[in-house]
């Protein structure tokens, strides 16, 4: 898996150059997540300390989240909690005494849907987004399901406890709650929206 900071993306900026956001009752995480065909993920997590001895916390427990894709190493979108819409697919598990997110099983047929739904259709024209169902764990970009990226939907899942994350304002429901955030997300220069490689687009 490569370093957090490595190269020029959003989040190695939004997690390694800003202060803390600082609140002793929250609690925060950082992931990466390493897919096939050269596709990743970079993100981060934040949930109040009042819920760190659950076994579970979902969607709705969630008081900040980004996640910052790539393709070889290049950032190819974004997507941050408040980015949400009504229509957006946003369900998460995450399980915080086991510094992991939760994988698919029978009892979580569809454990992760960060702006993507099971279709792998509707993370947006422009958009980015991430699933866990029963087939695999997956990206969609452009609003189309990236199958180069996929890997076994039963592989862990692993999150990293850091508190010094710092978030972008849109990653945050209630940044005035959450300490010190930036006013605008990080958008690197060289991000455009793109077009599917080669090797994905032949896939569809």
């Amino acid at each position: 898996m490569r370093s957090w900071t490595k190269g020029a993306g959003i989040a190695a900026l939004a997690v390694a150059g800003w202060p803390g956001f600082g609140q002793a009752s929250d609690l925060a995480w950082r992931f990466e997540w390493q897919g096939n065909g050269g596709y990743e993920m970079r993100g981060a997590i934040a949930i109040d300390a009042a819920l760190a001895e659950r076994d579970y916390v979902y969607a709705e427990d969630v008081e900040c989240f980004m996640v910052d894709g790539y393709f070889e190493d290049e950032p190819i979108g974004r997507w941050a909690l408040g980015m949400k819409t009504d229509e957006t697919s946003w369900s998460l598990t995450f399980r915080p005494k086991q510094d992991a997110f939760e994988v698919f099983s029978e009892q979580s047929p569809m454990p992760q849907a960060w702006n993507m739904n099971g279709f792998g259709t509707d993370c947006g024209r422009e958009g980015f987004g991430f699933n866990i169902g029963n087939a695999a764990q997956d990206l969609c970009l452009n609003g189309r399901l990236v199958i180069a990226s996929q890997v076994s939907p039963t592989r862990p899942f692993p999150a990293t406890r850091d508190d010094t994350v710092s978030f972008p304002a849109d990653a945050c429901l209630a940044p005035a709650l959450l300490g010190q955030v930036e006013t605008e997300a990080p958008v690197p220069a060289s991000y455009s929206p793109v077009t599917l490689p080669a090797e994905a687009a032949a896939e569809r």
